[in-house]
């Protein structure tokens, strides 16, 4: 299977929605259409820090996206990129889509001097199996704090 990576564009909302819904859904998270349109109008936005890139297979279907943002590091003086968001859908996972996204954003982060960082759930087993082939894990802790 043949799978071109390229920046979510202005006509693929209806390519992009599916797969944002279903990430969500994944996360058990809801995906209401306000949120839906905040979360586009973002990516619309060349002023907003979030990029989306889409996975799409030859038929120029969306089958996977990636939702980073450019970072700095302080600590390398450096920007790299934060990987906000990494979905494929399930007819098409194990098939090289994941590796490419995250490759992708890696090319775009090397661009701008830096590396990428992301986490994950701790029970998102598949996933943490192609990051552990891809990258180091670290030995930071994570901590948020509600709105």
């Amino acid at each position: 299977m043949t799978v071109e990576i390229r920046p979510a564009g202005e006509d693929d909302f209806f390519g992009w929605l599916p797969l944002f819904d279903e990430y969500c859904r994944f996360y058990e998270r809801e995906l209401d259409d306000a949120k839906a349109l905040i979360v586009w109008n973002w990516l619309r936005d060349e002023t907003h820090p979030l990029e989306a890139v889409l996975a799409v297979d030859e038929e120029g279907t969306p089958i996977g996206l990636a939702q980073f943002r450019a970072t700095p590091d302080t600590l390398s003086a450096t920007t790299g990129i934060t990987l906000d968001d990494l979905y494929v859908a399930a007819d098409h996972r194990t098939s090289g889509v994941g590796r490419a996204l995250i490759e992708h954003v890696h090319a775009r982060a090397a661009a701008l001097g830096g590396g990428v960082n992301w986490i994950t759930s701790p029970s998102n087993e598949d996933a943490i199996r192609l990051y552990d082939s891809l990258a180091r894990r670290t030995d930071w802790v994570t901590y948020e704090i509600g709105a």
